[in-house]
Formats: structure tokens, sequence, C-alpha cells
């Protein structure tokens, strides 16, 4: 079936594709790997010359690691993000762990997924071995590929206080948001948020380590918006959901002004309810906010619906078996193209020539598959690699660490 979901992403006129391998079949042990499925995909992928942006670790670890409590899972995942690097020396971008702060917030404060656990704590523990897991592997792939650009999908949030006793607490949430990013970043975290991390178990060397290992410069901010992603706050703490308030373009802004980052819209979806259009309509409301965030300044490089097929059981966040289809892929999951597909189809061929040649954007350098062999790309990674032995001799860079 994923060959013709690749033959579906060429036909709609995709080049880029973000894709997840199934990290337990691939990972089965410390050291011990099966490459059968990923070496047939990935092949696939080259022959058709589409660019992977590739998905190693997508909200859950094989049963052997156990959980995101695993005080090992950091070196574990570096381990193999390294493995999968070597073996698949042509491929470039990267999103070593999605959406690490939802992540964690889902397995370990909320009590949905993984550990299943509720408390400030284990949702620290969890939040810390996560990006360490990723910073490690940020470092593991660059080792063998120094042109290597890590696109960091996460979730942007904003909290909004439902009177004024509930100011303080939404602001602390919207203090939260960050962490991951932060912590991913190098960038010192609010002086709050700092004590409430020392507070739920991260020691200074553990800060610090994240301090200590900035690898912002490779990397473009991916942040994912959906209509769930604001949120309305009681004066006791509690949550609902707001809707579409601010919307994507002013969430951007918040996460664009704090990190100075290229900016990547690397998530959105809507059901296709019973008018027919509702996710049509979300999609244009999305890629007007796409090209707003272009046209006043802020370097975006791409838009992503996610996914290429419908879901199962997403509507309930995978909290239950119902074996329930959510109808928001391009294809149904009989790959029968939805509206919205034929809209996001067209959108492709009415803009993909447009915003190269007319965007204030910077060109990420990326290399094609079929041209990861080619002599400009070989002296483009060897020119990589200078700079990367340069940066090492060179002292860490002070204003990361205001």
């Amino acid at each position: 079936m994923w060959r013709e979901d690749f033959a579906l992403v060429e036909e709609t006129g995709i080049r880029f594709l973000r894709y997840g391998l199934p990290m337990h079949r691939v990972y089965t042990g410390a050291k011990k790997y099966d490459w059968s499925l990923s070496d047939e995909v990935f092949r696939e992928l080259h022959t058709r010359n589409i660019v992977p942006i590739a998905d190693l670790c997508h909200f859950g670890v094989p049963d052997w690691i156990g959980d995101f409590q695993n005080p090992d899972f950091p070196q574990l995942f570096a381990d193999y993000a390294c493995a999968f690097a070597k073996r698949y020396p042509w491929i470039q971008l990267y999103t070593p762990i999605n959406e690490m702060y939802i992540c964690a917030l889902f397995s370990a404060r909320w009590g949905w997924w993984n550990e299943q656990l509720k408390s400030d704590q284990t949702f620290v523990t969890a939040l810390k071995h996560i990006v360490k897991g990723n910073v490690l592997a940020m470092q593991a792939i660059l080792d063998g590929r120094p042109d290597a650009i890590f696109i960091q999908s996460e979730s942007t949030e904003y909290h909004h206080a439902d009177d004024p006793d509930a100011i303080k607490p939404a602001e602390v949430m919207n203090a939260e948001r960050f962490l991951s990013l932060d912590l991913n970043y190098g960038r010192r975290v609010d002086s709050e948020m700092y004590e409430y991390l020392m507070d739920n178990g991260m020691t200074r060397d553990e800060y610090h380590f994240f301090l200590d290992n900035n690898l912002k410069h490779h990397s473009i901010m991916g942040n994912d918006y959906y209509i769930t992603n604001e949120h309305r706050v009681a004066n006791d703490g509690t949550t609902r959901p707001a809707g579409e308030v601010f919307g994507y373009y002013e969430l951007t802004y918040q996460y664009y002004d704090r990190y100075r980052l290229p900016v990547m819209h690397t998530e959105t979806n809507l059901a296709q309810g019973p008018a027919g259009d509702e996710a049509v309509n979300w999609l244009w409301k999305q890629w007007a906010n796409v090209l707003r965030v272009r046209n006043d300044g802020i370097p975006i490089v791409g838009f992503t619906w996610y996914s290429l097929t419908d879901q199962i059981d997403w509507d309930v966040a995978l909290r239950e078996v119902n074996n329930r289809v959510h109808p928001v892929g391009l294809y149904d999951l009989d790959r029968k193209i939805r509206p919205v597909g034929e809209a996001y189809k067209q959108l492709i061929a009415d803009w993909g020539e447009v915003l190269p040649t007319q965007s204030v954007c910077l060109r990420v350098p990326v290399v094609m598959p079929q041209e990861s062999l080619s002599e400009w790309a070989v002296e483009h990674r060897s020119e990589e690699e200078r700079k990367a032995r340069n940066e090492t001799a060179a002292p860490a860079n002070a204003d990361e660490k205001r």
C-alpha cells in the first residue's frame, strides 16, 4: 500500500514527504536493527526523487525501551539515529522526535500514552529525556551528514484567561509551552520555568547540557497549528477548547520572535464534515496565514497538510480502540481523493513556481535524492564539514546563553 501512497504523493505534486518509520519494527534491541522495510521504502523514495523528511520517533518507543521515564532513552535513541544516518547517507532532512512537548504532556502529565503517568515530576522527566534524545540524535546525524537540516515539528499553543483570576495560570501555561524548544535550542528558560524544572527533578547539570549543546543554527522551526491549539483557562487552572482565536499567524509570530529561525508550517488538518467543504475552507485559511507570515518578512519555507490519508481513532488521540475513521486526509483509506486533496493539489500547481521567485524567504540548500552523489553536492557536504570543524574549534556563542 505504501508504494501506492508514494504514487499519490507524486500525482499530487508533492516533492517533500515527512515519512515516519515504525520505530518498533526497525529498532529491535540495543544496537539491533531490522532494515528490511526501511530499505524498500527509502529506495522507492530515492527512485521517485521525493525528498524525505525522516521522522524517527513519532510519539512512541519499542516495548524493550519501555517509555520516556527510562533514563537510557536519550542515548538509545541517539544510537538509532546514528545507525539510520549511516545507512541512508543521502537523506538530509530530519524530524528526530516529533512534537516533543505534546509527547511529554500526553504521556506523563495527562496519562494518555506510553507511561500513562500524571504528575509534574513525571512530565519533567519525560521532557528532559525526550529533548536530550533529540539533541544527541542531531549531534549523531551531523557527525555523518554535516549539512543535515532539522525540521523540529512542534505544536504552537496559546492559553487565554477567562477572567482576571485566570491570568496567572494562563501565564504559567504560556511560559510552559516553550519549554521543549527552549531546551532544544539552548535558550535560557524563564525564571519561573527554571524553578519549575528544578522543583520537579531536573538537575543543574542536566539543564546546562542543553545550554552547552546548541544546534539551533542547523534548524528550521516547524510549527503545527490545529483548531485545538488554543485554550481557555479558568481561574482554577482547568482548560477547555477555545477554537481559532489568534490563529496561525499570531502564534507563529510569537514563536518566531522568540527563536528567530526559519519557519515551516509542519502540520494542520480539519475533518471533512457534512457540508463537504470544511477541510477545504480550513486549508484556504491556513494558506492565507502562511502568505501573510511570508509577506510580513518571516522566512517561511514550507506548508504541510497532515496527513496523506485518513487516520484511525485520532479523534480521541488514540486513547480508545474504536476503529473509527477520522476523515482528515488528502485521500480516504480507499485512496480516493477528497475535496481537500483536490484543493491542495491545485494550491501546489498555482503557487509552486511563484513562491521561489517572488518570496522574501530564504532558499533552503536541499540536495535532491538523485543528486546526492553529484559533484556540487559532494562539494557542498565538504564545505559543511569544514564549517563543522571550525565550529568545534571556536568558543560557544555567548549571545545564545543570555
